[in-house]
């Protein structure tokens, strides 16, 4: 897997209480085949009984709960389409 770029600011204003020596930093990650990845707090145990109906969580999946203002700031790094 590699990495190719980090989406959003590239040195994000960040609350006091995240990003304490590279640690609780949620982020929006681009993959080299295109594809996504997110860091960000797992909540699995909580969310999965509480999906909306259609929406599963398989048990190589996690859910991720990363703050609006991170995905806002990534919006005009996200292609529209294909």
């Amino acid at each position: 897997m590699t990495f190719l770029r980090k989406l959003g600011p590239k040195n994000p204003q960040r609350g006091a209480t995240e990003c304490i020596a590279l640690r609780n930093c949620p982020d929006i990650l681009e993959l080299a085949d295109g594809d996504f990845a997110v860091i960000g707090k797992d909540i699995r145990a909580d969310a999965v009984a509480r999906l909306p109906s259609g929406v599963g969580c398989g048990p190589d999946e996690t859910v991720v709960r990363i703050p609006r203002r991170v995905l806002v700031a990534a919006k005009c790094d996200i292609p529209d389409a294909l």
